[in-house]
């Protein structure tokens, strides 16, 4: 039996990088996935890949995690589909900009609605589900919200109040069986980054920084795990500290 057979997953973030790979680890263990994201067209084309690879279910969900009812929807959908929730991955994110000064209202509402108003309503709207089966969060934060950093700011911030917040979440539902995990890469390559220059997927050659499969092996590390579950794993760069002090 796989080990995850009999679970319904939903990752958000879903259409590339960290949450692509993600949907693929938890597919070869068993699970029955959701796949939440904007690009419709994208999830599609993942979902069948997935079914053929794995026989998986897969449900896929388009909507921007900023908006409160894509995350209430995107749970509501799973339910019925799959019949409960047992694992959710937090993983929408983006940076925006950089430098505080000069950074734009726009570029600043995008990182908080998106990175921490995502977080906050994908958690609440799939509490009730996860505590009923006893089930596991998994939230997607960095080495940013870990370390002062000397460009934007504003992205670790965001990044520190989901490590906070997720770290709480345990505190407050620990007892009622819930299990949460915070994963923390340093530069992953994946698309993230282009909308400010090249992606980190172009910036860094293989091999030379985390690929999104390591981080998807920490995810499912995390679902797989019993009444024990990890509560951080950070995965940097072998060299990430070389040059950080």
């Amino acid at each position: 039996m796989s080990t995850l057979e009999a679970t319904a997953a939903l990752i958000t973030g879903a259409s590339s990088g960290i949450g692509e790979a993600t949907a693929h680890a938890l597919a070869e263990r068993g699970a029955d996935l959701t796949l939440v994201a904007r690009r419709e067209e994208r999830l599609e084309s993942i979902a069948t890949d997935l079914r053929d690879r794995h026989g998986t279910e897969v449900l896929v969900h388009a909507g921007d995690v900023q908006e409160r009812s894509t995350s209430d929807a995107a749970v509501e959908a799973t339910v019925d589909r799959f019949g409960g929730v047992d694992v959710v991955v937090a993983n929408a994110g983006v940076g925006r900009g950089g430098d505080v000064a000069t950074m734009t209202d726009e570029e600043y509402r995008t990182m908080q609605e998106t990175n921490v108003d995502g977080t906050f309503y994908l958690t609440r709207a799939a509490l009730p589900e996860l505590v009923d089966a006893e089930g596991t969060l998994v939230v997607v934060g960095s080495f940013a919200g870990k370390f002062p950093r000397p460009f934007n700011p504003v992205y670790a911030a965001t990044k520190h109040w989901v490590r906070g917040f997720a770290h709480s979440v345990a505190a407050q539902y620990g007892d009622e069986g819930l299990a949460v995990s915070v994963i923390n890469p340093s530069e992953v390559r994946t698309e993230f980054g282009g909308e400010d220059g090249d992606p980190f997927e172009e910036r860094f050659e293989p091999g030379t920084v985390t690929e999104p499969a390591e981080i998807a092996a920490a995810v499912a590390f995390a679902a797989e795990s019993g009444p024990s579950s990890p509560q951080e794993i950070d995965l940097y760069r072998r060299d990430k500290f070389a040059d950080t002090f």
